[in-house]
């Protein structure tokens, strides 16, 4: 099987490429023409160090220490109880040394092997652009871990998100030094045997390079991509199961339609509208006429002649609507018959169903916007300070190495709260409408909590709506804004950061519960489906075999025979009769139908309670995998 390969160069990675070579393997390569800028940068700053030039990071300590020089040699010659490996080199070689092993100290259960390699394809990434001063030979070695399946252990916690992700990024590049852990071929190890392992060697650092790997928002950028990447795929399974769920509720459609959209063209929400258009093309359950659709009634021994028919797991019914009750509402009846089934008579839908353009396209639009701010950081330079090797004109050193503040993380902090507070709005939605489903107040002629129970024994999909309910407050509780609660670090030379590590960590972990309230949706929705199609085509059948006072005998508060009223009775059936032999075959939108194929090939439709986990754990996979698309 062919590898795909992603060449870095500093300026053209996408958010496709980094999740291939995350999520799929994909190794990198690096561009030898931009290398060439890279090197450029480090002769650079090795001329200005041996030019003896101040500069902050490389002859000079890191944050509160920024106003230090570092001197030709140690203040003491020797160091007891020391680490003899530590002395070996040059004062300005330990301090990127030191720089590293020190700020390697976050806790919590390790990143996924997905995270790590996006946070190597990223730092090595943006090192290409040559404005960090790191050489030519770190970086490839930073790209063969990649390559070679090394993956540093680095602990979830620990990142504020400025001075970019320090802790986290040491822990990635103790690694390339000899030290910390990594997992190679599944196993964990310590990071010496790692190299080792792989045919690497043990990396020393020289000037600023040590700040080159570890100052930057790569933990941030890594999870946010992903956590991008997976919001794609659940935007697309919201609009699945909003769909499904209208059709199984054999809604209307009038509030998708494109000019009512034209009149406040969001973007996000003009795009929902028109995909759920497209989802349920081709159905003949939405806008069908509210006289035709039966509501449920609990099977009994006697409810069908037909020995076919009598295999359902339903019986049927409507209430006839007598002349005496028609008074004002002469004009609906005239294009209505009078018998209420399981379509309330009203011309709008619960807002879960008729504003989900609204609701899902906000979040479409968040979505979009954290993508802009993505899409640009991904080609940034992110650490400091920025070194201008080509800057013409100037002897003042502070003109060609700049300090600035592109390692903090605000952009994406904030891109990624507004993420934050949208996913449990969609949960939301969502878990509205699995509850209307299974309401028998809501669920408009559906049976409760979607099971047959003619022995009151069953619960049916009830206990499904809980689950949903419980992982929408967990999104609720977890959506408040990490961004907005600043913490001074370095004694308050670092006393303002952005907690963007820990909203783009919080936003990737939420998508997972986001992903099964979806999937718990479409599970209850593809039983609704069944319930809605079999229950219309029983309807249709009936009428088709000619004999209306079958399709009569489903007909509740119809006047008896020597009421006035019968007669007009008798034609109103017939004429109801006629209509639904006249109808197509009832059935959901094409891809709505696809869907519910493939959900039904996995999980089988429910007549009687039984074991659900499994049911669960199943539909739960294939959404994750994004098997319905």
């Amino acid at each position: 099987m062919h590898m795909q390969t992603i060449l870095l160069d500093g300026n053209s990675l996408t958010r496709e490429q980094l999740v291939a070579v995350a999520r799929h393997g994909a190794a990198i390569a690096l561009d030898e023409a931009q290398l060439a800028h890279v090197q450029r940068a480090a002769d650079f700053l090795a001329d200005k160090v041996n030019c003896g030039e101040p500069i902050y990071g490389v002859t000079t300590g890191f944050g509160s220490n920024a106003d230090k020089l570092l001197g030709a040699h140690r203040a003491r010659d020797e160091l007891p109880g020391g680490n003899p490996e530590q002395r070996d080199g040059t004062l300005l070689e330990e301090l990127q040394h030191n720089l590293v092993i020190t700020h390697a100290v976050c806790v919590g259960k390790p990143f996924s092997t997905e995270v790590v390699r996006a946070m190597l394809a990223i730092r090595i990434n943006t090192l290409m652009r040559g404005y960090s001063g790191i050489r030519v030979s770190t970086l490839k070695a930073l790209a063969d871990l990649l390559n070679r399946g090394v993956i540093p252990v680095i602990p979830e916690k620990g990142s504020v998100g400025a001075s970019g992700d320090l802790a986290p990024l040491s822990h990635l590049a103790i690694v390339l030094l000899g030290g910390g852990e990594a997992f190679f071929d599944g196993e964990r190890l310590s990071g010496a045997e790692a190299l080792k392992r792989a045919g690497l060697a043990p990396v020393r650092l020289s000037f600023k390079e040590g700040l080159a790997l570890n100052n930057g928002t790569t933990q941030m950028l890594a999870t946010a991509v992903l956590a991008l990447d997976r919001m794609e795929s659940l935007l697309a399974t919201a609009d699945l199961a909003a769909a499904m769920t209208l059709d199984a509720f054999a809604g209307r459609g009038s509030a998708l339609r494109e000019e009512v959209h034209a009149l406040r063209p969001h973007p996000g929400q003009v795009e929902t509208a028109r995909h759920v258009r497209e989802l349920l093309d081709g159905s003949t359950l939405t806008d069908i006429p509210y006289h035709l659709v039966p509501r449920f009634r609990s099977w009994l021994a006697d409810s069908w002649s037909d020995a076919e028919d009598q295999k359902q797991h339903f019986d049927i019914a409507w209430d006839y609507v007598p002349p005496s009750q028609r008074h004002g509402r002469e004009a609906f009846y005239q294009r209505f018959l009078p018998f209420k089934g399981g379509k309330k008579h009203q011309p709008q839908d619960a807002y879960c169903l008729r504003c989900m353009p609204q609701v899902h396209g906000a979040v479409r639009d968040a979505f979009d916007q954290a993508c802009r701010v993505i899409d640009i950081e991904l080609n940034a330079v992110t650490d400091n300070p920025l070194i201008f090797p080509d800057k013409s004109g100037t002897m003042v050193i502070e003109d060609q190495v700049i300090s600035a503040g592109h390692f903090h993380g605000m952009p994406l902090a904030l891109a990624m709260s507004y993420v934050k507070a949208a996913i449990p709005v969609l949960a939301s939605i969502s878990e509205r409408r699995l509850n209307k489903l299974v309401d028998p107040a809501t669920n408009d002629g559906l049976p409760a909590f979607l099971i047959g129970n003619e022995d009151a024994t069953d619960s049916g999909f009830m206990i499904v709506q809980y689950t949903a309910a419980a992982l929408v407050n967990d999104l609720a509780t977890r959506a408040h804004p990490a961004s907005v609660y600043s913490i001074p670090t370095s004694a308050n030379a670092e006393d303002h950061v952005s907690m963007g590590a820990n909203e783009a960590r919080h936003v990737l972990e939420m998508t997972e519960d986001l992903g099964h309230v979806l999937a718990l949706e479409l599970y209850t929705a593809a039983q609704a489906l069944d319930y809605r199609q079999d229950m219309l085509n029983a309807a249709r059948r009936l009428a088709q075999r000619g004999d209306w006072r079958a399709l009569a005998a489903k007909i509740a508060n119809a006047p008896d025979a020597n009421h006035p009223a019968r007669a007009q009775f008798e034609s109103e059936v017939q004429a109801l009769a006629k209509s639904l032999v006249g109808a197509k075959d009832f059935h959901a939108g094409a891809a709505v139908a696809r869907a519910h194929a493939k959900i039904r090939e996995h999980i089988a439709f429910m007549a009687r309670d039984r074991a659900m986990d499994g049911d669960v754990r199943v539909i739960c996979e294939l959404i994750t995998a994004g098997g319905l698309g």
